[in-house]
């Protein structure tokens, strides 16, 4: 596993919500969490590839951008 950073648009915790199952049902992600309190909204993770983390993002409707 790889640990990995990325910026989001995540903002609130409905968003968190939003997100988790699908991040929650990947094979490829072990950890993760999102800072809120960031301005940048850093989701910070523990996964096999940062591809991964991207594509789940984007399937539950958000952006993530490596940092």
């Amino acid at each position: 596993m790889n640990f990995y950073q990325f910026k989001t648009n995540i903002n609130c915790g409905s968003c968190v919500a939003a997100v988790t199952p699908f991040l929650n049902n990947n094979e490829a992600i072990e950890n993760w969490e999102v800072d809120l309190q960031d301005e940048e909204r850093t989701l910070s993770v523990e996964s096999k590839d940062a591809e991964s983390v991207i594509t789940a993002i984007q399937k539950a409707g958000y952006k993530a951008e490596l940092k």
